[in-house]
């Protein structure tokens, strides 16, 4: 994870009030079972599988009650502990899984999933302090625990020890937006912003070769509406150090500001290529910029050039899928087409895409185009009565109507208390029928139609 959206005072920050859990996906316990239950009587492996197949179809009480049968079977089993505090918590029942992973914790004291579970519910349960010293072991352990455990000491007012865990981790491992955002939020709760000031042009003062100090003094003076400042301190750090890439992040929004485009665009090429950022700074960058760009219309081909460089750096294709709506709203179909593709292959199951392009290809009278994309649109969304119609208009304007009213009807059977797109649907089967002399089916189409319409 890279860093620094701290200096970019305009970005949607993550929700720092939420746990941010280095693992989301829950290991299987059976991968503790196998090595750490031994020889163990059958019963005890009846009542123990039953207890992971209940709690797999979220029964978590029969769960807990074929676990105390365990138990007693086979007493001071870790496993069983662990089982035991994942079932209480997914029932909201706090203070009863403490007692089984400190049971747990205390029979394998460095065994990252009893610690993970229990850090879950000292948190969930509003538990800071019991809390941090399961995370202090947690991330020695597993370094990913570190920003947790900055969570913590904002939770519990230990702003110092917070901020200094903070400038450890971008030492060591670089930017991240993630921290970046809990050094916002202890800016916030300490509130003391001249305090702030003063202490990081101390900072400054004594150690002018880092970077650090000066991005969070950026920061802290945009935060504060003081831009000049925030803007005279980005010169400073790039005078100081001309080969900066974080200080880009600030730059490139203050020459926007001043509309200096070609320093903007310069700043946006170094932010772009920079290892040192994360692909959602990257990625919220050239969403301003493309913003920007709305109103500096001279620097469309530079926005083109600038999406190349962040698709091919960071593999991601789906800023290809704004870059696709900007010039659909400039008018400039055939463009946007493209780009909605190059999206496409990235984000295939993304009915909008389809949606955008079968549109503009409908609008431009490219029937066979639109006929190809609605069978490949079928394929992933099968049900969707919006391909069909579109797929039987195509084949309409391609005066196939035998297979028109073959898709129609198909769509037709799918739709549901939907009397726009029935009557839509009644329409295009009047157009069909008429294509095919069936002059009866085609006046009572018309006649749904308006009833529809009625």
């Amino acid at each position: 994870m890279k860093k620094n959206l701290y200096i970019i005072p305009f970005l949607a920050l993550l929700q720092v009030g939420n746990i941010s859990y280095a693992q989301e996906v829950e290991k299987p316990v059976v991968e503790m079972a196998q090595d750490e239950l031994g020889n163990v009587t059958d019963a005890f492996q009846e009542h123990f599988f039953e207890a992971l197949k209940q709690k797999a179809i979220e029964n978590h009480e029969k769960a807990i009650n074929s676990l105390v049968q365990s138990l007693a079977l086979k007493p001071d089993e870790p496993v069983v502990y662990l089982e035991l505090g994942k079932n209480y918590n997914a029932l909201g029942q706090y203070s009863e899984a403490a007692v089984y992973l400190e049971k747990g914790r205390e029979a394998v004291p460095k065994n990252e999933g009893m610690l993970e579970e229990l850090y879950t519910t000292y948190f969930e349960s509003k538990k800071y302090d019991r809390a941090l010293p399961v995370v202090k072991d947690l991330a020695k352990l597993n370094p990913a625990f570190s920003e947790d455990l900055v969570n913590l000491y904002i939770q519990i007012e230990k702003y110092d020890a917070a901020l200094s865990l903070l400038d450890s981790l971008d030492r060591t491992k670089g930017s991240s937006t993630y921290r970046e955002s809990l050094r916002r939020q202890v800016y916030a709760r300490t509130n003391n912003v001249e305090a702030q000031i003063s202490d990081l042009q101390e900072n400054i003062d004594e150690n002018p070769k880092d970077e650090k100090d000066y991005l969070n003094l950026i920061f802290v003076y945009s935060e504060n509406d003081q831009v000049e400042k925030a803007f005279e301190t980005a010169k400073e750090l790039l005078a100081m150090n001309p080969e900066s890439e974080l200080v880009h992040l600030a730059l490139y929004k203050f020459y926007m500001t001043d509309n200096e485009a070609e320093k903007a665009v310069n700043s946006m090429k170094v932010l772009l290529n920079s290892t040192q950022i994360d692909e959602i700074t990257k990625y919220q960058a050239l969403n301003d910029f493309l913003i920007y760009v709305t109103e500096n219309p001279s620097l469309e081909e530079d926005l083109i050039q600038l999406v190349q460089v962040f698709s091919e750096k960071e593999n991601n294709l789906k800023v290809y899928k704004q870059l696709g709506t900007f010039f659909e709203e400039k008018g400039n179909n055939e463009i946007a087409i493209e780009y909605y593709r190059t999206a496409l292959e990235h984000e295939k199951d993304d009915f909008g895409l389809y949606r955008n392009i079968i549109n503009l290809e409908a609008e431009a009278g490219n029937y066979e185009e639109v006929k190809l994309l609605t069978e490949k649109g079928l394929e992933i969304f099968p049900t969707q009565t919006w391909l069909f119609l579109v797929k039987g208009s195509a084949h309409n304007g391609l005066k196939e109507f035998d297979q028109a009213e073959k898709v129609l009807l198909t769509g037709l059977d799918y739709l549901i208390d939907d009397p726009v797109t029935e009557k839509e649907f009644y329409s295009q089967l009047a157009v069909a029928y008429r294509g095919l002399d069936k002059t009866q089916k085609a006046e009572e189409a018309l006649k749904n139609a308006e009833k529809l319409e009625n």
